[in-house]
C-alpha cells in the first residue's frame, strides 16, 4: 500500500487571485533556477543567508538532479509563472527542515502562506509530525508568516538566527486560521461579482423575448447604480444602454460580464473577457460541453475571474440593487442569502420568501458550478453585515469536507438552511459491506447536515416555514409544546405532529390548569392539547394562550384559530404575542384559512398546523446543536496506531484481509474480539476445535462475500470431530475453490447485536456507521451515519439513538465508537471496516464477534 502523491490544486492568495499548487519534479528546474537567480540580493540573503549564489544553485540542484536525497517540493504558478517554491528534507525520525522562496513581486500576497500550509500537509502524509526552519531575526515578513499559520510553534533565537519549530500533529487552530484566511481571500475575490461597480451584457439583444434582453432591462428598471453596458456588434444601444461591437472594444474591462450569447460562441467570450481583465462573469447560457466547460473552469483561474454558471439564472444583490437575472419578478430585499444550482428552485424560492415577508440580500444561481460553489458563498456570507439566514439547494457537493467545515462556522452566527436534492442509492446495492450498504448517498448527505447545524428539509414551504420562525421568534429553550385551540380537531392533528417531529407534548402545571379552567367552560379541555372550545371569546382565548406561555414547563405554544360566527379567536392573538415575547418563548399562530402558507410576523404564522409544527423541530434541533460543546472524541487509552499500519503496509488496495488479520486490527485498537484461527483444512479445523474446548462456529473465508450466513457460510454450535469434519466438507462442496480456508471462532455468549463500521468515501471522507448488527442488519435498517472525526455530542447522539444501546446498557457502546472514530482518523489504509455483530461482555463491557477489513487503494494525502 503505497502513499498517494500529492495532487494538483488551485488556491486563493490574500488578494482573491487563484494559484494553481502542484509537486515539483525535474521538468521544473528551469523555472526554479529562474525563481531565484531573479531574487534580489536581500530576498537571496533572508533565504541562504549569503549573497553569493552557490547555496542557491545547490539547492535547485537537489530538487531536481538529486534522486538519492528526497526533498519533497510543491510550487505556486500563475498560469505558466512560478511564483513561489517551499520544500523540506528529512532530518530525523518524525522531524524535517523546511523552506520556502517567493518572487519578490508576489510577496505580501499569501502565496507564502499557501505554500508552505501545502508542504505541511505534504509532510503530514509523509509521516513528518515536526518542521523546523533557521530564519534570521530581521526577516520579519516570514516570521508573521510562519506564526498566522496557526500551528504550534516554537521560537528560540541565537544570535540573530531565531530557530522556528512548527507541530503537525494538532489541527483545529490551524484549520480555523486556513478558514479565515480563505474567506478573506473569497470575499475579495467575489467583490466584483455580488458588488461590482460596473456590468456589462455580452449577448443582449434588442429583441424583447430574449434573455440577454431580460437581464439587461432587469438591471435598468432595478436601479443599479454603476456603469451599465451591453455588448452587441449588430446595435449602438439597447433598451436605451449603449452597446460596444465586443468586450475589448469596451473603454473599461467591467467588474461583471454576464454572458447570454449562444453556446457555440460561449468558449470564445469568456476568452475575450480573461483577456481584457474581466473580473467575473455569469454565464446564462447552457448546453456547452463538459470539455468547453473545464476550459472556461481554466481560464477563469488563470485569469483572475471567477464564473456563475455556466446554465443558470443569474445572480442578484439587493444590496446594491442588482438584478442580473432573467426572474418575472425581482427578489425583495431581505436577509436571506440564497445559492440554488437549479435556476427554477431559486425563483420558486424567492417568490416563497417574498408571499411569506421575508427577501433576499444575495441569490446566486449556480448551474453547472464551472467555479464558484456553495463553499464560497458560506465564506461571502459568514462577513456580509446584510445577510442574516442562508439557504441552499445543491445537487452535488464539490468538497463537502470543507463544506461541512464552513457550513458549521456559519451555522453558529445564523441559521443556515438546506432544501434535501434527490440522491440516489444505487452506488450501495454494489456494497461490499453492511456498513457500505448503510452510508447511502442520502445518509451520508443528512450526516453532513446534521453535524454542520444545518436545518435541511424537504421543500421550499418547509423551508421558508423555518426561516419565518428564526426570524420571528425567539430562540427555543426546550421541546415541551403546548397546543391551544378552538377547534379540537386541529389541535390532536398539531399534538401528533408534536411526537412525529421529536417535540414533547408539554404537561401542563397545576396552576395553569387552574387558570385556565377559571377562563373557560366547562366543556373546554384542559389537558394539552388545550380545546377552548368555539364559543370562546377572542380575548380569552388571548389571555388563555398567555397562561400558556407562561407556564415554566412549556417552551414553545402553538395556537390554532378558526373563526366562527361567534367571533374569531385569533382577532387579539397579538396581546399574546407581546407576552411572549416579555418571557421568551416562541409562540406560532396558527388561523385556519389564511391564504399565504406562512407570514413573516410577531409571533409568525401558519396556514397549517403540521407545517407549523415542522418549523418548531426545525428551531428545536438548531438550539440542540447550538447548545452541544463541540469537543472532539477522547482518545482512548490502549490504542497502538502504528501496529494497525503496520498490518495494512505491503498490501495491495481491495484486499480484504482474513479473519484473523481482521481481528488483529480491533486488538490492535484496543476492541476486545473473540478469536479464532485461519484452519487451511478438516485437520486444522479439528486442532481448533480442540483448543476451543467447546463448541465453535465455522465460518467460511471467501473474500469479499458480504451475507455468509444467507450464503450458508456460518456453521454454528458445531461440536466434536466429526461434526467439525462435515461441517469443513460442506462449506467446501457449497464455496468450491472459491473457499481459502475455514475459520474456527469458539462459541460468544448469545446477546443483543450491534454494528458498528467505517468506510472512507473518497470526497465525504471517513463514514461512522452505527446500528442494529446481525444477520438482518439490513433488513432491521435504523443504521446511524455520521462523518468523522466525531465529537463527543457526535457520540452521545449515535447512543441515544439507538434502541438496542438504550434496551441493553451493558454494551459500552461509546468507547467503542471511539475507538472506530480514531482507527478512522489515525489510519488512512483502511477502505471499509465492519463489526457485525458486537455483544455485550468481554473486558470493556462489549466484545466484536466478527469484523471484515478492506484494504485502501492508496493512502489518502
Amino acid at each position: 500500500m503505497t502513499s498517494a502523491p500529492p495532487r494538483p490544486h488551485w488556491a486563493r492568495r490574500a488578494d482573491g487571485a487563484a494559484v494553481e499548487i502542484r509537486p515539483l519534479g525535474p521538468d521544473d528546474g528551469e523555472a526554479i533556477a529562474r525563481l531565484h537567480a531573479d531574487l534580489p540580493a536581500e530576498d537571496r540573503y533572508s533565504r541562504f543567508f549569503t549573497l553569493g549564489g552557490v547555496n542557491a544553485q545547490l539547492y535547485v540542484r537537489s530538487l531536481v538532479h538529486d534522486p538519492e536525497h528526497r526533498r519533497p517540493a510543491v510550487g505556486a504558478f500563475g498560469g505558466d509563472r512560478l511564483l513561489g517554491v517551499a520544500s523540506y528534507a528529512r532530518t530525523g525520525p518524525g522531524t524535517a527542515e523546511f523552506a520556502v522562496a517567493v518572487a519578490h513581486g508576489d510577496q505580501a500576497r499569501g502565496v507564502g502562506t499557501l505554500l508552505v500550509e501545502d508542504l505541511a500537509a505534504v509532510a503530514e502524509s509523509d509521516g513528518i509530525t515536526t518542521l523546523v526552519a533557521d530564519v534570521l531575526a530581521g526577516n520579519h515578513r516570514m516570521l508573521r508568516l510562519l506564526a498566522d499559520l496557526g500551528r504550534p510553534m516554537l521560537t528560540e533565537r541565537d544570535d540573530d538566527v531565531v530557530h522556528v519549530t512548527l507541530r503537525l500533529d494538532e489541527a483545529d487552530a490551524h484549520l480555523a486560521a486556513v478558514d479565515h484566511r480563505s474567506r478573506i481571500a473569497t470575499s475579495a475575490s467575489l467583490r466584483p461579482l455580488l458588488a461590482p461597480t460596473s456590468v456589462a451584457v455580452v449577448g443582449a439583444s434588442r429583441r424583447t423575448t430574449s434573455v440577454g434582453h431580460a437581464i439587461l432591462d432587469a438591471i435598468r428598471r432595478g436601479g443599479f447604480a454603476g456603469a451599465l453596458t451591453a455588448v452587441n456588434p449588430h446595435a449602438r444601444s439597447v433598451a436605451g444602454v449603449p452597446c460596444a461591437a465586443s468586450v475589448g472594444d469596451l473603454a473599461e474591462p467591467p467588474d461583471l460580464a454576464v454572458v447570454c450569447v449562444p453556446a457555440g460562441a460561449v468558449l470564445d467570450v469568456v476568452r475575450e473577457c480573461a483577456a481584457a481583465g474581466v473580473a467575473s462573469a455569469v454565464i446564462v447560457t447552457a448546453g456547452i460541453p463538459r470539455s468547453e466547460v473545464d476550459e472556461i473552469r481554466a481560464l477563469a483561474r488563470a485569469g483572475r475571474m471567477r464564473v456563475v454558471g455556466p446554465n443558470c439564472l443569474g445572480v442578484a444583490n439587493t444590496a446594491v440593487r442588482l438584478n442580473a437575472t432573467f426572474m418575472a419578478r425581482a427578489p425583495r430585499p431581505g436577509g436571506v442569502g440564497l445559492a440554488c444550482q437549479s435556476g427554477g428552485v431559486a425563483i420558486a424560492v424567492a417568490d416563497a420568501l417574498a408571499a411569506a415577508g421575508l427577501g433576499v440580500s444575495a441569490l446566486v444561481s449556480l448551474g453547472d458550478k464551472a467555479d464558484v460553489s456553495g463553499n464560497d458563498l458560506l465564506e461571502w456570507w459568514f462577513d456580509d453585515d446584510g445577510t442574516d439566514a442562508a439557504l441552499f439547494y445543491l445537487e452535488s457537493f464539490g468538497d463537502p469536507r470543507r463544506f461541512a467545515r464552513l457550513a458549521r462556522a456559519l451555522s453558529r452566527r445564523q441559521p443556515v438552511v438546506a432544501i434535501r436534492a434527490g440522491t440516489s442509492a444505487a452506488g450501495s446495492r454494489a456494497a461490499g459491506s453492511h456498513t457500505a450498504a448503510a452510508a447511502t448517498p442520502a445518509a451520508t448527505a443528512e450526516a453532513l447536515y446534521r453535524q454542520a447545524g444545518v436545518t435541511a428539509v424537504d421543500s421550499t414551504a418547509d423551508a421558508v416555514a423555518a426561516l419565518a420562525l428564526f426570524a420571528g421568534a425567539p430562540p427555543l429553550r426546550g421541546r415541551r409544546t403546548a397546543v391551544i385551540t378552538n377547534a379540537g380537531g386541529a389541535g390532536v392533528l398539531a399534538a401528533d405532529a408534536c411526537v412525529s417531529a421529536g417535540l414533547a407534548v408539554a404537561e401542563l402545571s397545576e396552576a395553569s390548569r387552574r387558570s385556565l379552567a377559571e377562563l373557560l367552560p366547562a366543556t373546554a379541555a384542559l389537558h394539552n392539547p388545550v380545546d377552548t372550545t368555539a364559543v370562546v371569546a377572542p380575548a380569552v382565548f388571548a389571555e388563555c394562550a398567555g397562561v400558556l406561555l407562561a407556564d415554566a414547563g412549556v417552551d414553545a405554544v402553538v395556537a390554532i384559530t378558526v373563526p366562527t360566527a361567534l367571533g374569531d379567536p385569533g382577532r387579539d392573538i397579538a396581546r399574546a404575542g407581546v407576552a411572549a415575547r416579555a418571557v421568551g418563548t416562541p409562540l406560532l399562530i396558527v388561523p385556519l384559512g389564511q391564504q399565504a402558507p406562512v407570514v413573516v410576523a410577531e409571533p409568525p404564522s401558519y396556514a397549517d398546523p403540521v407545517r407549523a409544527v415542522r418549523a418548531l423541530a426545525a428551531a428545536a434541533d438548531r438550539a440542540d446543536w447550538l447548545a452541544r460543546p463541540a469537543v472532539r472524541a477522547a482518545d482512548p487509552a490502549g490504542f497502538d496506531g502504528a501496529a494497525i499500519t503496520a498490518l495494512l503496509d505491503d498490501l495491495p488496495g481491495g484486499t480484504w484481509l482474513d479473519p484473523a488479520d481482521s481481528a488483529a486490527v480491533l486488538a490492535a485498537a484496543g476492541i476486545p474480539v473473540v478469536t479464532g484461527q485461519l484452519a487451511r483444512d478438516a485437520g486444522a479445523a479439528v486442532a481448533a476445535w480442540r483448543g476451543a474446548a467447546g463448541p465453535v462456529a465455522l465460518k467460511a473465508v471467501t473474500g469479499g462475500l458480504l451475507h455468509k450466513s444467507r450464503a450458508g457460510g456460518v456453521l454454528l454450535d458445531v461440536d466434536g470431530e466429526d461434526r467439525v469434519r462435515a461441517g469443513v466438507a460442506a462449506l467446501v462442496e457449497r464455496f468450491g475453490p472459491g473457499l481459502r480456508g475455514v475459520f474456527v471462532q469458539p462459541m460468544a455468549p448469545r446477546g443483543p447485536e450491534l454494528l458498528v463500521g467505517l468506510r472512507d468515501d473518497p470526497r465525504f471522507g471517513p463514514l461512522l456507521v452505527f446500528g442494529a448488527g446481525g444477520v438482518d442488519a439490513e433488513a432491521i435498517g435504523g443504521h446511524a451515519v455520521r462523518l468523522c472525526p466525531l465529537t463527543e455530542a457526535d457520540i452521545a447522539d449515535l447512543v441515544a439513538g439507538s434502541g438496542i444501546a438504550r434496551a441493553h446498557p451493558g454494551i459500552d457502546a461509546a468507547d467503542l465508537l471511539r475507538r472506530v472514530c480514531l482507527i478512522a482518523e489515525s489510519v488512512p489504509g483502511i477502505a471499509e471496516l465492519d463489526i457485525n455483530p458486537v455483544t455485550a461482555g468481554g473486558p470493556r463491557g462489549y466484545r466484536a464477534i466478527d469484523a471484515r477489513v478492506r484494504v485502501a487503494d492508496r493512502r489518502a494525502p
